[in-house]
C-alpha cells in the first residue's frame, strides 16, 4: 500500500495537522495525513467559533502565509462580528461564529483539491526512528510507511481519559477512542511528557429554550471576513444570545463539588486559565454572584447549541439541575453533558523555533501536544510545522517569525523559550 517514501507524513487532521498538511503539500511536499477518523477532520471540538482577542489576529496571519483556516473561517460562518471596536484599532479582533458541520465539510474537501495529499484513516501507533533520525511510523495494523520528516499534532488523544463527575473513561473526544502507544516511545526516546486538561461545555437543544428572557447578540451590520483571498462577506446571519448564572445556579452547582473530578482529586492536572470551568469560575470568584452565559447556535439548520461560560466536569445530574436554573433555561434539554478531558503533552521546550524536535531529527510538534490550547493557536503551529518540514528535507532555510513580526512569532517564542505548565492561550 505504502511502498514509497513520502517527504513529510502528517499525524493527526485537527486544526494543527490540517494546516501543516496543507502547508507541506502546497510548496511542493508529498504528503499524507493519517487520522483515526477521515469523517473528523478540521473538527470544532469545542465552540463552533474562530477568531477573538488576538486569535482573530492569529487566522488573518494563518490566512497572509497561505493557511486556509481563513478561508475556511468565511465560507462556514454564520454571524461575524469585531470584537473591541470601543477600543483602540490595535484592539479590534475579529470573530466569527460558525455553522460546526460545515466548516468540517470544508476543511475536508480543500484538504482534498490540494495537490500532494494522500489520506489513510488508522492510529498511527509509533515512530520510525534510525540513528535519532525519523524515518516513518508505524500503524496499529503493524503497517510501516516511510517518510523524510513526521508533524506530530495529536491535540487531546494521547492516552485521553474523560471525566464526567466520578466516572472516568478513555477517549480522545466524546464518541472518540484514546490514542496509544506514541507517548511511551516518545519518553523511552528521552522525551518528557506531562499531563494536561481541558473541557467543555453541555450541548443542548435549543428548541427548549426560551430565547426571548435573554440578551440578543447580533453579528455586526456590516460584516467584515477574514481571509484576504475572494471570499465574500455574509449576506445574512445568525443571532447569538447572552444570558446569566445566579447565586441559586452557584450554590446547586456547590452540592456537586464533592463529586466533582477537579475538587475531589481525580483530576491533578492544570486546566486552561483563561477558559476556566464553571466550578473553577465560582470557586475562584466567590464574590461574585453571576457570570456571563453566551448562547452560540452551532449552525444554519441544526437545533444544537453551545452553551459557552458553562464549560463543567460535573456529574450529569448536577450540570442539568443547575442549567436548569438559568435564565431561559428553564426546560432546556441535553444533546450531551460537558465533560473535562486529560491528556499527555511535551513541554515545549524540547522543540527548536521550527518546532523541530532537539531529540530526533526530522521530527515536529505541532498544536495541544505542545501544551496550547485553542484552534487557533494549533493551526498556526501546524502551518508554521508544515512548512519547516518541507524546507528542512530540501536543505533549505527555515522560516522563524519573531517576535516583533506576528503574533504567532510571540506564540512560538513564548513556548519555545519559557515552556508552560497549564494550557497556552
Amino acid at each position: 500500500m505504502f511502498g514509497e517514501e513520502y517527504d513529510v507524513i502528517v499525524v493527526g487532521g485537527g486544526h494543527a495537522g490540517a494546516e501543516a498538511a496543507a502547508a507541506a503539500a502546497n510548496l511542493g511536499s508529498k504528503t499524507l495525513l493519517v487520522t483515526m477518523n477521515l469523517q473528523n477532520i478540521g473538527q470544532m471540538s469545542c465552540n463552533p467559533a474562530m477568531g477573538g482577542i488576538a486569535k482573530g489576529q492569529i487566522v488573518r496571519e494563518i490566512d497572509a502565509l497561505g493557511g486556509y483556516s481563513g478561508i475556511v473561517s468565511d465560507k462556514s460562518a454564520i454571524q461575524f462580528k469585531m470584537l473591541n471596536k470601543s477600543k483602540g484599532p490595535a484592539m479590534w479582533s475579529p470573530r466569527t461564529q460558525n455553522d460546526r458541520m460545515r466548516f468540517a465539510e470544508e476543511w475536508r474537501l480543500m484538504l482534498e483539491r490540494t495537490p500532494n495529499v494522500d489520506f489513510y484513516q488508522e492510529m498511527v501507533s509509533g515512530l520510525l526512528v534510525e540513528n535519532n533520525k525519523i524515518a516513518g511510523v508505524k500503524t496499529s495494523l503493524g503497517i510501516e510507511i516511510k517518510s523524510k520528516a513526521v508533524v506530530l499534532t495529536n491535540g487531546t488523544f494521547l492516552n485521553g481519559l474523560i471525566h464526567i463527575g466520578e466516572k472516568q473513561f478513555g477517549g480522545g473526544r466524546a464518541g472518540e477512542k484514546a490514542a496509544t502507544g506514541i507517548t511511551e516511545q516518545l519518553v523511552a526516546l528521552g522525551f518528557e511528557s506531562g499531563r494536561m486538561k481541558t473541557g467543555t461545555p453541555p450541548r443542548v437543544d435549543g428548541r427548549s429554550l426560551d430565547y426571548s428572557k435573554m440578551i440578543v447578540q447580533p453579528g455586526d451590520a456590516i460584516p467584515e471576513k477574514f481571509s484576504y483571498s475572494q471570499t465574500k462577506p455574509l449576506a445574512q446571519q445568525r443571532d447569538c444570545f447572552m444570558t446569566y448564572t445566579s447565586a441559586l445556579v452557584h450554590d446547586l452547582l456547590r452540592e456537586g463539588f464533592d463529586r466533582s473530578p477537579m475538587f475531589n482529586g481525580r483530576i491533578k492536572s492544570l486546566g486552561p486559565r483563561y477558559c476556566p470551568s464553571i466550578e473553577d469560575k465560582i470557586n475562584r470568584f466567590a464574590d461574585k454572584d453571576s457570570h456571563q452565559m453566551f448562547i452560540e447556535p452551532e449552525g444554519w439548520e441544526t437545533v444544537e447549541v453551545y452553551v459557552n461560560g458553562f464549560s463543567t466536569s460535573l456529574p450529569e445530574d448536577v450540570q442539568f439541575k443547575a442549567l436548569r436554573s438559568v435564565v431561559g433555561f428553564e426546560n432546556v434539554k441535553f444533546f450531551r453533558p460537558g465533560y473535562a478531558i486529560e491528556y499527555d503533552y511535551f513541554p515545549p521546550t524540547q522543540l527548536k523555533h521550527t518546532l523541530e524536535t532537539k531529540l530526533v531529527d526530522n521530527l515536529y510538534f505541532a498544536g495541544q501536544i505542545n501544551g496550547t490550547t485553542g484552534y487557533e493557536e494549533a493551526a498556526s503551529q501546524g502551518l508554521m510545522a508544515g512548512i519547516n518540514a518541507h524546507l528542512k528535507i530540501k536543505e533549505q532555510e527555515p522560516l522563524i517569525l519573531k517576535r516583533d513580526e506576528a503574533y504567532i512569532g510571540v506564540l512560538i517564542d513564548d513556548l519555545i523559550t519559557k515552556g508552560t505548565e497549564e494550557p497556552y492561550r
